[in-house]
């Protein structure tokens, strides 16, 4: 095995370890967002609010990532920036943001909806006896037990995607598997370009599933 090659390349390597990570990070953080919203949504007794939160986690958790990536990147995205503007629309990396944000979002959504109904009703109903509303009920008494029985699906969410942001390389997203692709392609040297690979996803892994860990005893603790 000729491993100068990875040495060669290690810029290309870097940049796209960082890519991987920003993916993720942008990834897990909207997709939380969305995932309360809709998860939320999910137990609303509003139809208006309840309905399109079902169709949307349906629709996400129902089909591909890989499809949801291409129908955003080469379909939605560039039809939508059409309607404003006759310009280049966004690069591919605007369109693996949104798409592992919209795609987390639906499995953070079914994550809030089973954490939060796992609370034992007695406890809303006590918070409403004290006065609260239920915004303040949920805010202050519910999310926050929640929350705590949420950080392991929560972690195995974040640890999928990170693994599933490698299908970004199909649209040429500049992370870590397109990377390695890339450099396997251009040199030959397939075993130490995806070995390489291997090797990164692997360490990021573990040190993801460490810090679930950590954060899992210290709740615990509290």
């Amino acid at each position: 095995m000729n491993w100068s090659v990875i040495y060669e390349y290690r810029d290309l390597f870097i940049r796209g370890f960082g890519y991987t990570i920003l993916f993720t990070t942008v990834g897990v953080a909207f997709g939380t967002l969305l995932g309360l919203i809709f998860g939320l949504g999910r137990l609303s007794k509003n139809p208006i609010m309840r309905l399109p939160s079902i169709v949307y986690v349906t629709l996400f958790r129902g089909t591909p990532l890989f499809v949801q990536i291409l129908l955003i990147h080469y379909a939605v995205i560039p039809s939508v920036w059409g309607l404003f503007t006759d310009g280049e629309p966004p690069s591919a990396i605007f369109s693996g943001f949104v798409a592992l944000s919209l795609n987390a979002g639906a499995y953070i959504a079914e994550i809030f909806r089973a954490g939060i109904q796992s609370i034992d009703k007695g406890q809303m109903e006590a918070a409403r006896s004290l006065g609260l509303n239920q915004k303040m009920t949920m805010r202050h008494v519910i999310l926050p037990q929640a929350f705590k029985r949420m950080i392991p699906p929560l972690g195995n969410e974040f640890i999928a995607l990170l693994k599933d942001s490698s299908l970004l390389a199909i649209i040429a997203a500049p992370e870590f598997a397109y990377a390695g692709d890339t450099t396997a392609k251009s040199t030959f040297a397939r075993w130490e370009s995806y070995l390489t690979l291997a090797a990164g996803y692997l360490i990021l892994t573990l040190i993801i599933s460490r810090f679930v860990a950590y954060m899992e005893k210290r709740t615990a603790t509290e």
